[in-house]
């Protein structure tokens, strides 16, 4: 993991993804881009009164102008190597552009409109569109520990395991790693990958790990999930992103849109 891509909006959780896009560099000797979008909504004029896309576009490049010196000005007292980019577009496309040649993307969650809540379907839409993996931080993160562990969520489905796989250099530098499971192993169908051949694959990366196997009840799986991987301690989860990708509206299946609706950790997902 050499190339961190960390998407730069002045918003509540960017100084939380920073922070965690530069403690995983230092941690891999990795370089960070830090990639600032400006949307074309914020360009092109739509006031019905006059408002010239000339008078639009100079207030939206001074803001982005005054905020990328003043994160510039504490990267340069950083002893990680970065650059910086600034694109005017379409959010998606320039992420999905510039995740092609980096090893992973850190996202944010923009406020929903419900007191307090967040939403991370900007990070849930490039996971399902790109095949960089993503990490969505949450605005509370605190950067990312060396010695934290990890909460691999294991379905058995396809894309949990491509998670799994691009998450082999954060699991091998895990201080734990824990496979949760929820629901009886003996009634899933032969389509699915036992979580031992996934603790299979980790032991070929000299990754060891326990298997957790959560029985079933009535609480949502989100929150099963969830409450076993703080009980652990984890300090980052892996997950499948889930989904149809020519809907917006049902990109996701239940588990990874209740995860994404307020994670409680940095959340490293792939399609």
């Amino acid at each position: 993991m050499r190339s961190i891509l960390v998407h730069a909006m002045n918003d509540a959780g960017f100084d939380a993804r920073l922070q965690v896009g530069l403690d995983l560099c230092r941690r891999f000797n990795a370089h960070l881009t830090v990639l600032q979008t400006i949307t074309y909504d914020l360009v092109v004029p739509t006031d019905p009164f006059g408002v010239s896309a000339v008078e639009v576009s100079q207030a939206s490049m001074k803001l982005a102008e005054e905020f990328r010196e003043k994160v510039e000005s504490k990267l340069k007292q950083e002893d990680v190597r970065w650059d910086w980019h600034v694109e005017a577009g379409y959010q998606v496309q320039c992420l999905i552009r510039h995740a092609a040649l980096n090893d992973l993307v850190l996202l944010g969650g923009t406020p929903d409109g419900s007191e307090g809540r967040r939403s991370f379907s900007l990070a849930g839409t490039l996971a399902i569109h790109c095949r960089t993996p993503i990490m969505a931080v949450p605005h509370t993160a605190n950067g990312f520990p060396a010695d934290t562990a990890a909460a691999l969520c294991w379905n058995g489905s396809m894309e949990a395991a491509r998670a799994m796989r691009a998450a082999v250099p954060l699991l091998s530098a895990a201080s734990a790693v824990h496979i949760l499971c929820v629901g009886d192993p003996a009634e899933e169908g032969d389509e699915k990958l036992p979580a031992v051949s996934a603790a299979d694959y980790l032991e070929r990366h000299d990754i060891d790990c326990e298997i957790v196997q959560l029985p079933a009840g009535k609480e949502p799986v989100h929150e099963m999930l969830r409450k076993a991987a703080e009980a652990r301690k984890a300090g980052f989860m892996v997950m499948g992103a889930y989904g149809q990708p020519r809907i917006v509206e049902t990109l996701f299946g239940g588990v990874t849109r209740n995860v994404l609706a307020e994670p409680p950790m940095p959340v490293l997902m792939a399609h």
